[in-house]
């Protein structure tokens, strides 16, 4: 049986740490916006990507000397490792006191809040997200990136590039494919959309910075998103 008022954010590194540092208030923010929506009995399982620090690290590590794939993949998991610390930290003892890094081992915590991050290479934490949302009988997972909508094409390319407010998963497929590569910079991991897609769960793609919109979403208001369902 689905559970309702359980959601799973899958949250990309990228807002946690920018290329100018952390961004504590968006941090401050966020934390004040959930422990809210805590208190009017909503729980949440929170996936921390790896974001900029995963690609720094990608970057130095390929310029530095041949490496393979799955060991770009640790150091992604394990840069989204330590901004789940971070989450935890800041949530305090409200959260489950361990950051959850195995989607499928078994749960009994009664916290609302519970961080986790990275798994095993060969999938970013859009998958985790959507394991989570699998093993908790949740029907939606939330997709915080640095974008309002997903697009017709790359925004930042193509001023022709439209948003698309409502999708079904066999479309969102055909613009991010079926390959995962570390570092992968998509709307939603090619993995996880499959996973999602046979699951029939329902992802909201939104841009994180802007809580008010998230706010609006959790209490049920019009919101600016990407919807992606069957």
């Amino acid at each position: 049986m689905l559970k309702k008022n359980t959601y799973i954010i899958s949250l990309g590194g990228s807002l946690v740490v920018t290329p100018e540092g952390i961004d504590w208030k968006l941090l401050k923010g966020f934390r004040s916006l959930i422990l809210e929506e805590v208190r009017k009995g909503k729980r949440f399982f929170i996936i921390v990507g790896g974001g900029v620090t995963c690609r720094k690290y990608n970057e130095a590590a390929r310029k530095t000397a041949k490496v393979s794939q799955t060991e770009l993949d640790w150091l992604g998991i394990y840069s989204g490792r330590l901004n789940a610390r971070l989450l935890k930290t800041i949530f305090g003892p409200i959260a489950y006191p361990e950051i959850i890094t195995d989607p499928i081992a078994p749960l009994s915590a009664k916290n609302k809040i519970i961080i986790g991050s990275g798994w095993k290479p060969g999938w970013s934490t859009d998958y985790v997200a959507t394991v989570m949302a699998r093993e908790h009988k949740a029907k939606t997972v939330i997709n915080l990136s640095n974008i309002d909508y997903v697009y017709t094409a790359d925004p930042r390319k193509y001023k022709n590039a439209k948003p698309i407010k409502e999708m079904n998963w066999q479309n969102f497929r055909k613009l991010v494919g079926n390959k995962w590569n570390p570092g992968l910079n998509a709307p939603f991991d090619p993995v996880a959309s499959r996973l999602a897609q046979k699951l029939g769960l329902e992802v909201i793609i939104m841009d994180g910075k802007k809580l008010g919109n998230l706010k609006n979403y959790l209490g049920g208001k019009q919101f600016k998103g990407t919807v992606i369902k069957n």
